[in-house]
């Protein structure tokens, strides 16, 4: 093409509007693509250099030459470190079921951190613990990242525990009056795991006894071939040998 850019794709749009309103039949109406309302709203860019993303960090001058310069920067928030300390030390937090269903997209502005974890709507959950943590390093004086890490650790495990008190209460009150509730997403696990255990114990043996088949094989094999080796060095005649020889030395030589 003569090493010229196509500046065509940025005239997709002109030349649709120019087809559809200059119809050969104008009875005919004509089908809008469905792409028209967007290339309108978002057209497409008229810049034949690629531009330069926005730089969320200040650039390292020890490099010489910064790689990737013009790739998107990931965007970095001080909660991300929060909750990769908090779900570190707290794993099983993350099998906890969640709700992330939000009403008009402004929950978090009914939110008051200072009055502590329980939130109106929000059930207690790591990232209660996040936001706490957050509110107390910038709003209690002195307050450092691990000092508030260790306050805000303690009064999510004392609701924990009341928690888990709470439930285990009703529970029991719940059966006392003839509820059943089954078996727990504990023993449920366990009992996947010992049912899987218990085919793997079969497959094993089943394993086991194949190689020792084999390996017994293997040394009757050699006992036999020994014992044939030897039947048939037994049944040789004497006579027989001593006959053959007998003739070969009455033979003639001629000359």
């Amino acid at each position: 093409m003569g090493g010229q850019r196509q500046i065509r794709p940025g005239r997709v749009y002109q030349t649709v509007t120019t087809l559809m309103n200059h119809r050969i039949s104008p009875r005919v109406k004509v089908q809008e693509p469905i792409w028209y309302k967007v290339v309108e709203s978002i057209p497409p860019s008229e810049i034949l250099t690629r531009p330069f993303p926005p730089q969320h960090k200040a650039p390292n001058p020890k490099t010489r030459r910064p790689s990737r310069l013009f790739q998107p920067q990931q965007i970095v928030y001080e909660e991300d470190e929060l909750r990769r300390t908090f779900y570190k030390d707290h794993p099983w937090e993350l099998a906890r079921p969640r709700m992330i269903i939000e009403m008009d997209g402004k929950d978090a502005m009914r939110y008051d951190w200072s009055k502590g974890l329980i939130q109106p709507g929000m059930p207690l959950c790591g990232e209660s613990v996040v936001q706490r943590q957050l509110w107390m390093m910038y709003n209690v004086p002195g307050m450092t990242k691990e000092k508030a890490y260790d306050i805000v650790r303690r009064e999510f495990y004392a609701l924990r525990q009341e928690e888990e008190v709470e439930q285990r209460i009703a529970k029991e009150e719940a059966q006392m009056v003839g509820a059943y509730f089954g078996k727990s997403y504990l023993q449920v696990g366990m009992q996947l795991e010992d049912e899987q255990y218990e085919k793997w114990k079969k497959w094993a043996g089943k394993q086991i006894e194949a190689v020792r088949a084999e390996q017994n094989a293997a040394y009757t094999s050699f006992g036999n071939e020994e014992a044939e080796a030897e039947a048939e060095a037994d049944s040789i005649d004497l006579d027989e040998i001593e006959a053959e020889q007998s003739a070969a030395e009455e033979v003639p030589v001629r000359r």
